[in-house]
């Protein structure tokens, strides 16, 4: 696996590897009404692109293809986390998350976190500052605010 920085032409497959990503992972502690909300499978590639290059965005890839994504902006604030389905638990998200919290060393990190990612965060040492529900097309979806 190898780190780099993102670049434009990485959107596209990075909305389908979060879709597929939260089709499949999230499954287990969200309905299918739910995931649906949240991973239309319509993503606005232009406002994704636009998000990235204003934050510091981490591409994890296997022989050229991007098998996980973070991002983070100045503040601190981690907003999107996702490996593909097929590598979970093979430590691609905790590198990443390792480059994109030394981007921001010596600030609070905070991240609205899935049920389904809740305890990895736990296990970085984010603590919960509140449990939520949001509203996605009229859906509610449980997340939790938490920092580090």
């Amino acid at each position: 696996m190898k780190l780099r920085e993102y670049l434009p032409s990485d959107c596209e497959q990075m909305a389908k590897l979060f879709y597929n990503t939260v089709h499949s992972v999230n499954a287990k502690d969200y309905t299918g009404e739910q995931l649906s909300a949240w991973a239309t499978g319509k993503v606005d590639l232009r406002e994704w692109n636009s998000s990235f290059l204003k934050h510091k965005t981490i591409i994890a890839e296997n022989d050229g293809t991007i098998v996980g994504f973070g991002d983070i902006d100045k503040s601190g604030y981690l907003d999107r986390l996702y490996v593909h389905k097929d590598c979970q638990g093979q430590g691609i998200a905790s590198a990443i998350c390792d480059k994109l919290e030394q981007s921001v060393k010596g600030k609070t990190v905070t991240t609205y976190s899935s049920v389904t990612a809740k305890s990895f965060f736990q296990h970085r040492g984010y603590r919960v500052v509140k449990e939520q529900e949001v509203i996605r097309h009229g859906i509610a979806l449980t997340n939790y605010l938490m920092e580090k």
